[in-house]
């Protein structure tokens, strides 16, 4: 990612409509930066509309020669960017059924930040264990419960997040250490309650979906474990 930008989002709205939230987490140069925000009464689409809106403008017209590597869960924002708009425009935003374009509000302001820059488009799936998305969706659902998070700004190397994963099953990286061995367990700490767990699907149906108060990390030996507990447990 050094010679590039990569940023992941993802939006979240309960009720659709309803409260929402939007999350993004933006790479430039081995510096992380992760976005949210909130909106009263909104749908899923316009929050995922809204967090690539955001991201991309908080890149700023210095970047406009460095190639973007967008991740999102939403076919929605990725085929109406790249494919739909060329219609809708031509048309006077009016959809093949003649009806207005839905949300076309947010699609003009998405084509003007995305005006000059070099943006690849890619779909990872939502849900799936991706960390990156994963995030993202955390950082959106609190928004939209109202739930305070706190927003990473800093190094990558201190980023708890394996933002290379874009197929899933990845658990959070050990910080200063590879953690690349085979798994002998998965050690989770959940609102104070400590686990152990044999396998990484046990371990994410306890920490999956959790608002804070949740810690989690990858064991490669026994004694690694041990160390891992005493850490949690401090």
């Amino acid at each position: 990612m050094e010679d590039k930008i990569a940023i992941f989002t993802d939006g979240s709205s309960r009720g659709n409509p309803g409260p929402g939230g939007w999350g993004a987490i933006v790479v430039i140069k081995n510096k992380v930066t992760e976005l949210g925000g909130r909106e009263d009464k909104t749908t899923n689409n316009r929050m995922e509309l809204t967090a690539a809106i955001q991201a991309l403008c908080s890149l700023g017209h210095s970047m406009s020669k460095s190639e973007v590597l967008v991740y999102t869960d939403s076919s929605y924002v990725i085929n109406g960017i790249t494919k739909w708009v060329y219609g809708w425009q031509k048309n006077n935003w009016k959809s093949s059924t003649k009806d207005d374009v839905s949300n076309r509000d947010l699609w003009q302001k998405l084509i003007d930040v995305s005006d000059g820059l070099k943006i690849k488009w890619n779909h990872v799936e939502g849900h799936a264990g991706v960390p990156g998305n994963e995030r993202c969706d955390e950082i959106a659902t609190s928004f939209a419960d109202n739930i305070k998070i706190n927003l990473f700004k800093g190094e990558l190397s201190d980023y708890e997040f394996d933002l290379t994963d874009k197929k899933g099953g990845s658990v959070k990286k050990a910080k200063k250490s590879s953690n690349k061995g085979k798994a002998y367990s998965y050690v989770s700490l959940v609102n104070g309650k400590l686990n152990v767990d044999k396998t990484w699907s046990e371990c994410e149906k306890r920490v999956k979906g959790i608002k804070g108060g949740v810690k989690f990390k990858k064991a490669t030996s026994q004694s690694e474990e041990g160390e891992i507990i005493k850490d949690f447990l401090k």
